[in-house]
């Protein structure tokens, strides 16, 4: 019998320490090779910490909310089989002698998944773990005492149900399974997924060849989901009922006042799902205020200062006090834009991709950095360091607090693959998921406050970086044009500057580069 004491790892980007959110485990549990125990809070994320070995939970050395060091004990787990390499272990065996060290770790993060030959097999579970979960996914709490008691090792499974990504998803960066995760998409479902595609076209001449269409044995799902499109009448053909989604869905959409052609479908066969809608109505929460609440039963509120609040103050402090910023402004006539980004949502290349006027400020930065490749640098003291590639950070407000993750290389994105990046980014963050390498090595950004309704701002650099961009709101205003002053749809750019790196001339020349691209997006073609 062998106990192992768990270090809270570092997750990466250095940091020291870390608070404990949320136990996914408690005393007494038997847990499996990379089953989620705990929920931390980093300066910059939250971050799941999956076991790098099965056993039974012994103890529980620290409590939610507390802030724990990198290195310390954060949980005992008491195992029959050696435990994964690198991971502390105290032998305890019954008349022997005292409790040893058998290994002591040089690194807070433990070592790779133990081999199968360390796990004893156990006859309560036939089925290896992951082509169980290929055949009946289930939760991993109620998977948890069969997966314990399980061989670890690699499996043949179907590519059909498998995703390519190497790694499961709850391992850690130097630890963890290495086998393939079973991929959400069912077997099928790209068929189900055409079917339909085809019901949807077919709906609006002939209901009948919609439900025909939805017929296909054994894709029930999708048969469920056509039915309310193909019975919708034809005078209601708009983007909206043209979405996959049961009548209860559609109910609480408007219930809680959001629109389904806005809402991101993860269904099987394309539908919206319920937490699709409750997902989307959380985020919109951040951008308004839902309700007004009452007063408290107390004068004042005390808020600890952790986690990402105090992430945001220390790098607001060293960016606001240590690079001169300078903050340039220019309205622009973004017209041609929004008629763009109409244009875009209406073509198939980009169905079920959002496309927002934020997809066509972030290809003009790209675009504009090309060009003024100064504002794409970084300030050291002893040197400035130009860089020729463009992680572009887009702030995004969450629940949390402030966050900006970066698309890496976003200058070898076509306008669909930074489409899609954005969108992927945003729903990360907007759910917490957001890790710290997705946070890190950004080389300039954009704020989107016309999200908020605001006209313009004046940003604050990123540390590390010598740019940024602010993006307001677009609305209908009075527009000379040809001498007669029209209704056009206007916007105004801020940026601000690390004046050590950038001069006026440049970034002038930089801000205008921007806009010419909102003026005219075929500039793009360049």
């Amino acid at each position: 019998m062998a106990v192992a004491e768990f270090p809270l790892p570092d997750v990466g980007e250095g940091l020291t320490e870390a608070e404990i959110v949320q136990w996914r485990v408690a005393i007494g549990d038997e847990i499996a090779v990379d089953q989620v125990l705990v929920e931390i809070e980093t300066a910059k994320s939250l971050v799941e910490l999956p076991s790098p070995f099965a056993g039974t939970v012994t103890g529980l050395l620290v409590s939610e909310g507390d802030t724990v060091e990198v290195g310390k004990p954060i949980i005992r787990v008491e195992s029959d089989a050696s435990v994964a390499s690198g991971a502390p272990v105290t032998s305890t065996q019954p008349g022997g002698p005292a409790p040893v060290t058998d290994s002591v770790p040089t690194s807070p993060v433990v070592a790779a998944t133990p081999p199968a030959a360390s796990v004893p097999p156990a006859p309560v579970a036939q089925t290896p773990p992951a082509q169980a979960q290929a055949q009946a996914p289930a939760p991993v709490q109620a998977a948890a005492p069969a997966r314990a008691a399980a061989p670890v090792q690699p499996v043949a499974v179907d590519a059909s149900v498998v995703g390519t990504d190497e790694s499961s998803g709850a391992v850690l960066v130097g630890y963890g399974s290495a086998t393939s995760s079973p991929s959400r998409r069912k077997p099928g479902a790209r068929r189900a997924a055409a079917l339909a595609a085809e019901a949807s076209r077919a709906s609006s001449a002939d209901p009948a060849a919609a439900a025909e269409a939805a017929s296909d044995p054994g894709e029930d799902t999708t048969a469920e989901a056509i039915a309310g499109l193909a019975s919708a009448p034809a005078r209601k053909q708009t983007l909206a009922t043209n979405v996959l989604a049961k009548p209860p869905i559609r109910k609480l959409a408007k219930d809680l006042g959001v629109e389904l052609a806005e809402i991101v479908a993860t269904g099987f066969a394309g539908e919206v799902t319920r937490d699709d809608v409750i997902r989307h109505a959380k985020q919109a929460s951040v951008f308004r205020n839902i309700e007004t609440p009452e007063w408290g039963d107390v004068r004042s509120e005390t808020i600890p200062v952790k986690g990402v609040r105090k992430a945001i103050a220390t790098a607001m402090t060293t960016s606001a006090f240590t690079a001169p910023h300078v903050s340039l402004f220019v309205d622009v006539d973004a017209t041609r834009t929004m008629e763009f980004v109409k244009r875009l949502k209406s073509s198939p290349t980009f169905a079920g991709v959002k496309v927002s006027p934020l997809l066509l400020v972030a290809k003009a930065v790209i675009w504009a950095v090309r060009r003024n490749r100064s504002v794409n640098s970084t300030w050291t003291d002893r040197e400035i360091i130009v860089h020729h590639f463009v992680n572009l950070g887009i702030a995004a407000a969450t629940p949390r607090g402030l966050i900006v993750p970066n698309i890496k290389d976003a200058q070898d994105m076509s306008l669909l693959e930074l489409a899609q990046a954005l969108e992927e980014l945003t729903l990360t963050a907007r759910d917490g998921k957001t890790t710290p390498a997705q946070m890190a090595n950004g080389t300039v950004s954009i704020t989107n406050i016309g999200v908020f309704g605001m006209d313009t701002g004046t940003p604050i650099l990123n540390p590390g970086e010598v740019a940024i961009v602010a993006m307001g709101t677009i609305k209908p205003k009075p527009w000379v044009v040809d001498g007669e002053v029209r209704s056009r749809m206007v916007t105004t750019i801020g940026a601000s500057f690390d004046h050590r790196v950038v001069d006026g001339d440049v970034a002038s020349r930089f801000v205008h580069d921007v806009a010419s691209v909102l003026e005219e997006p075929a500039l793009l073609l360049d």
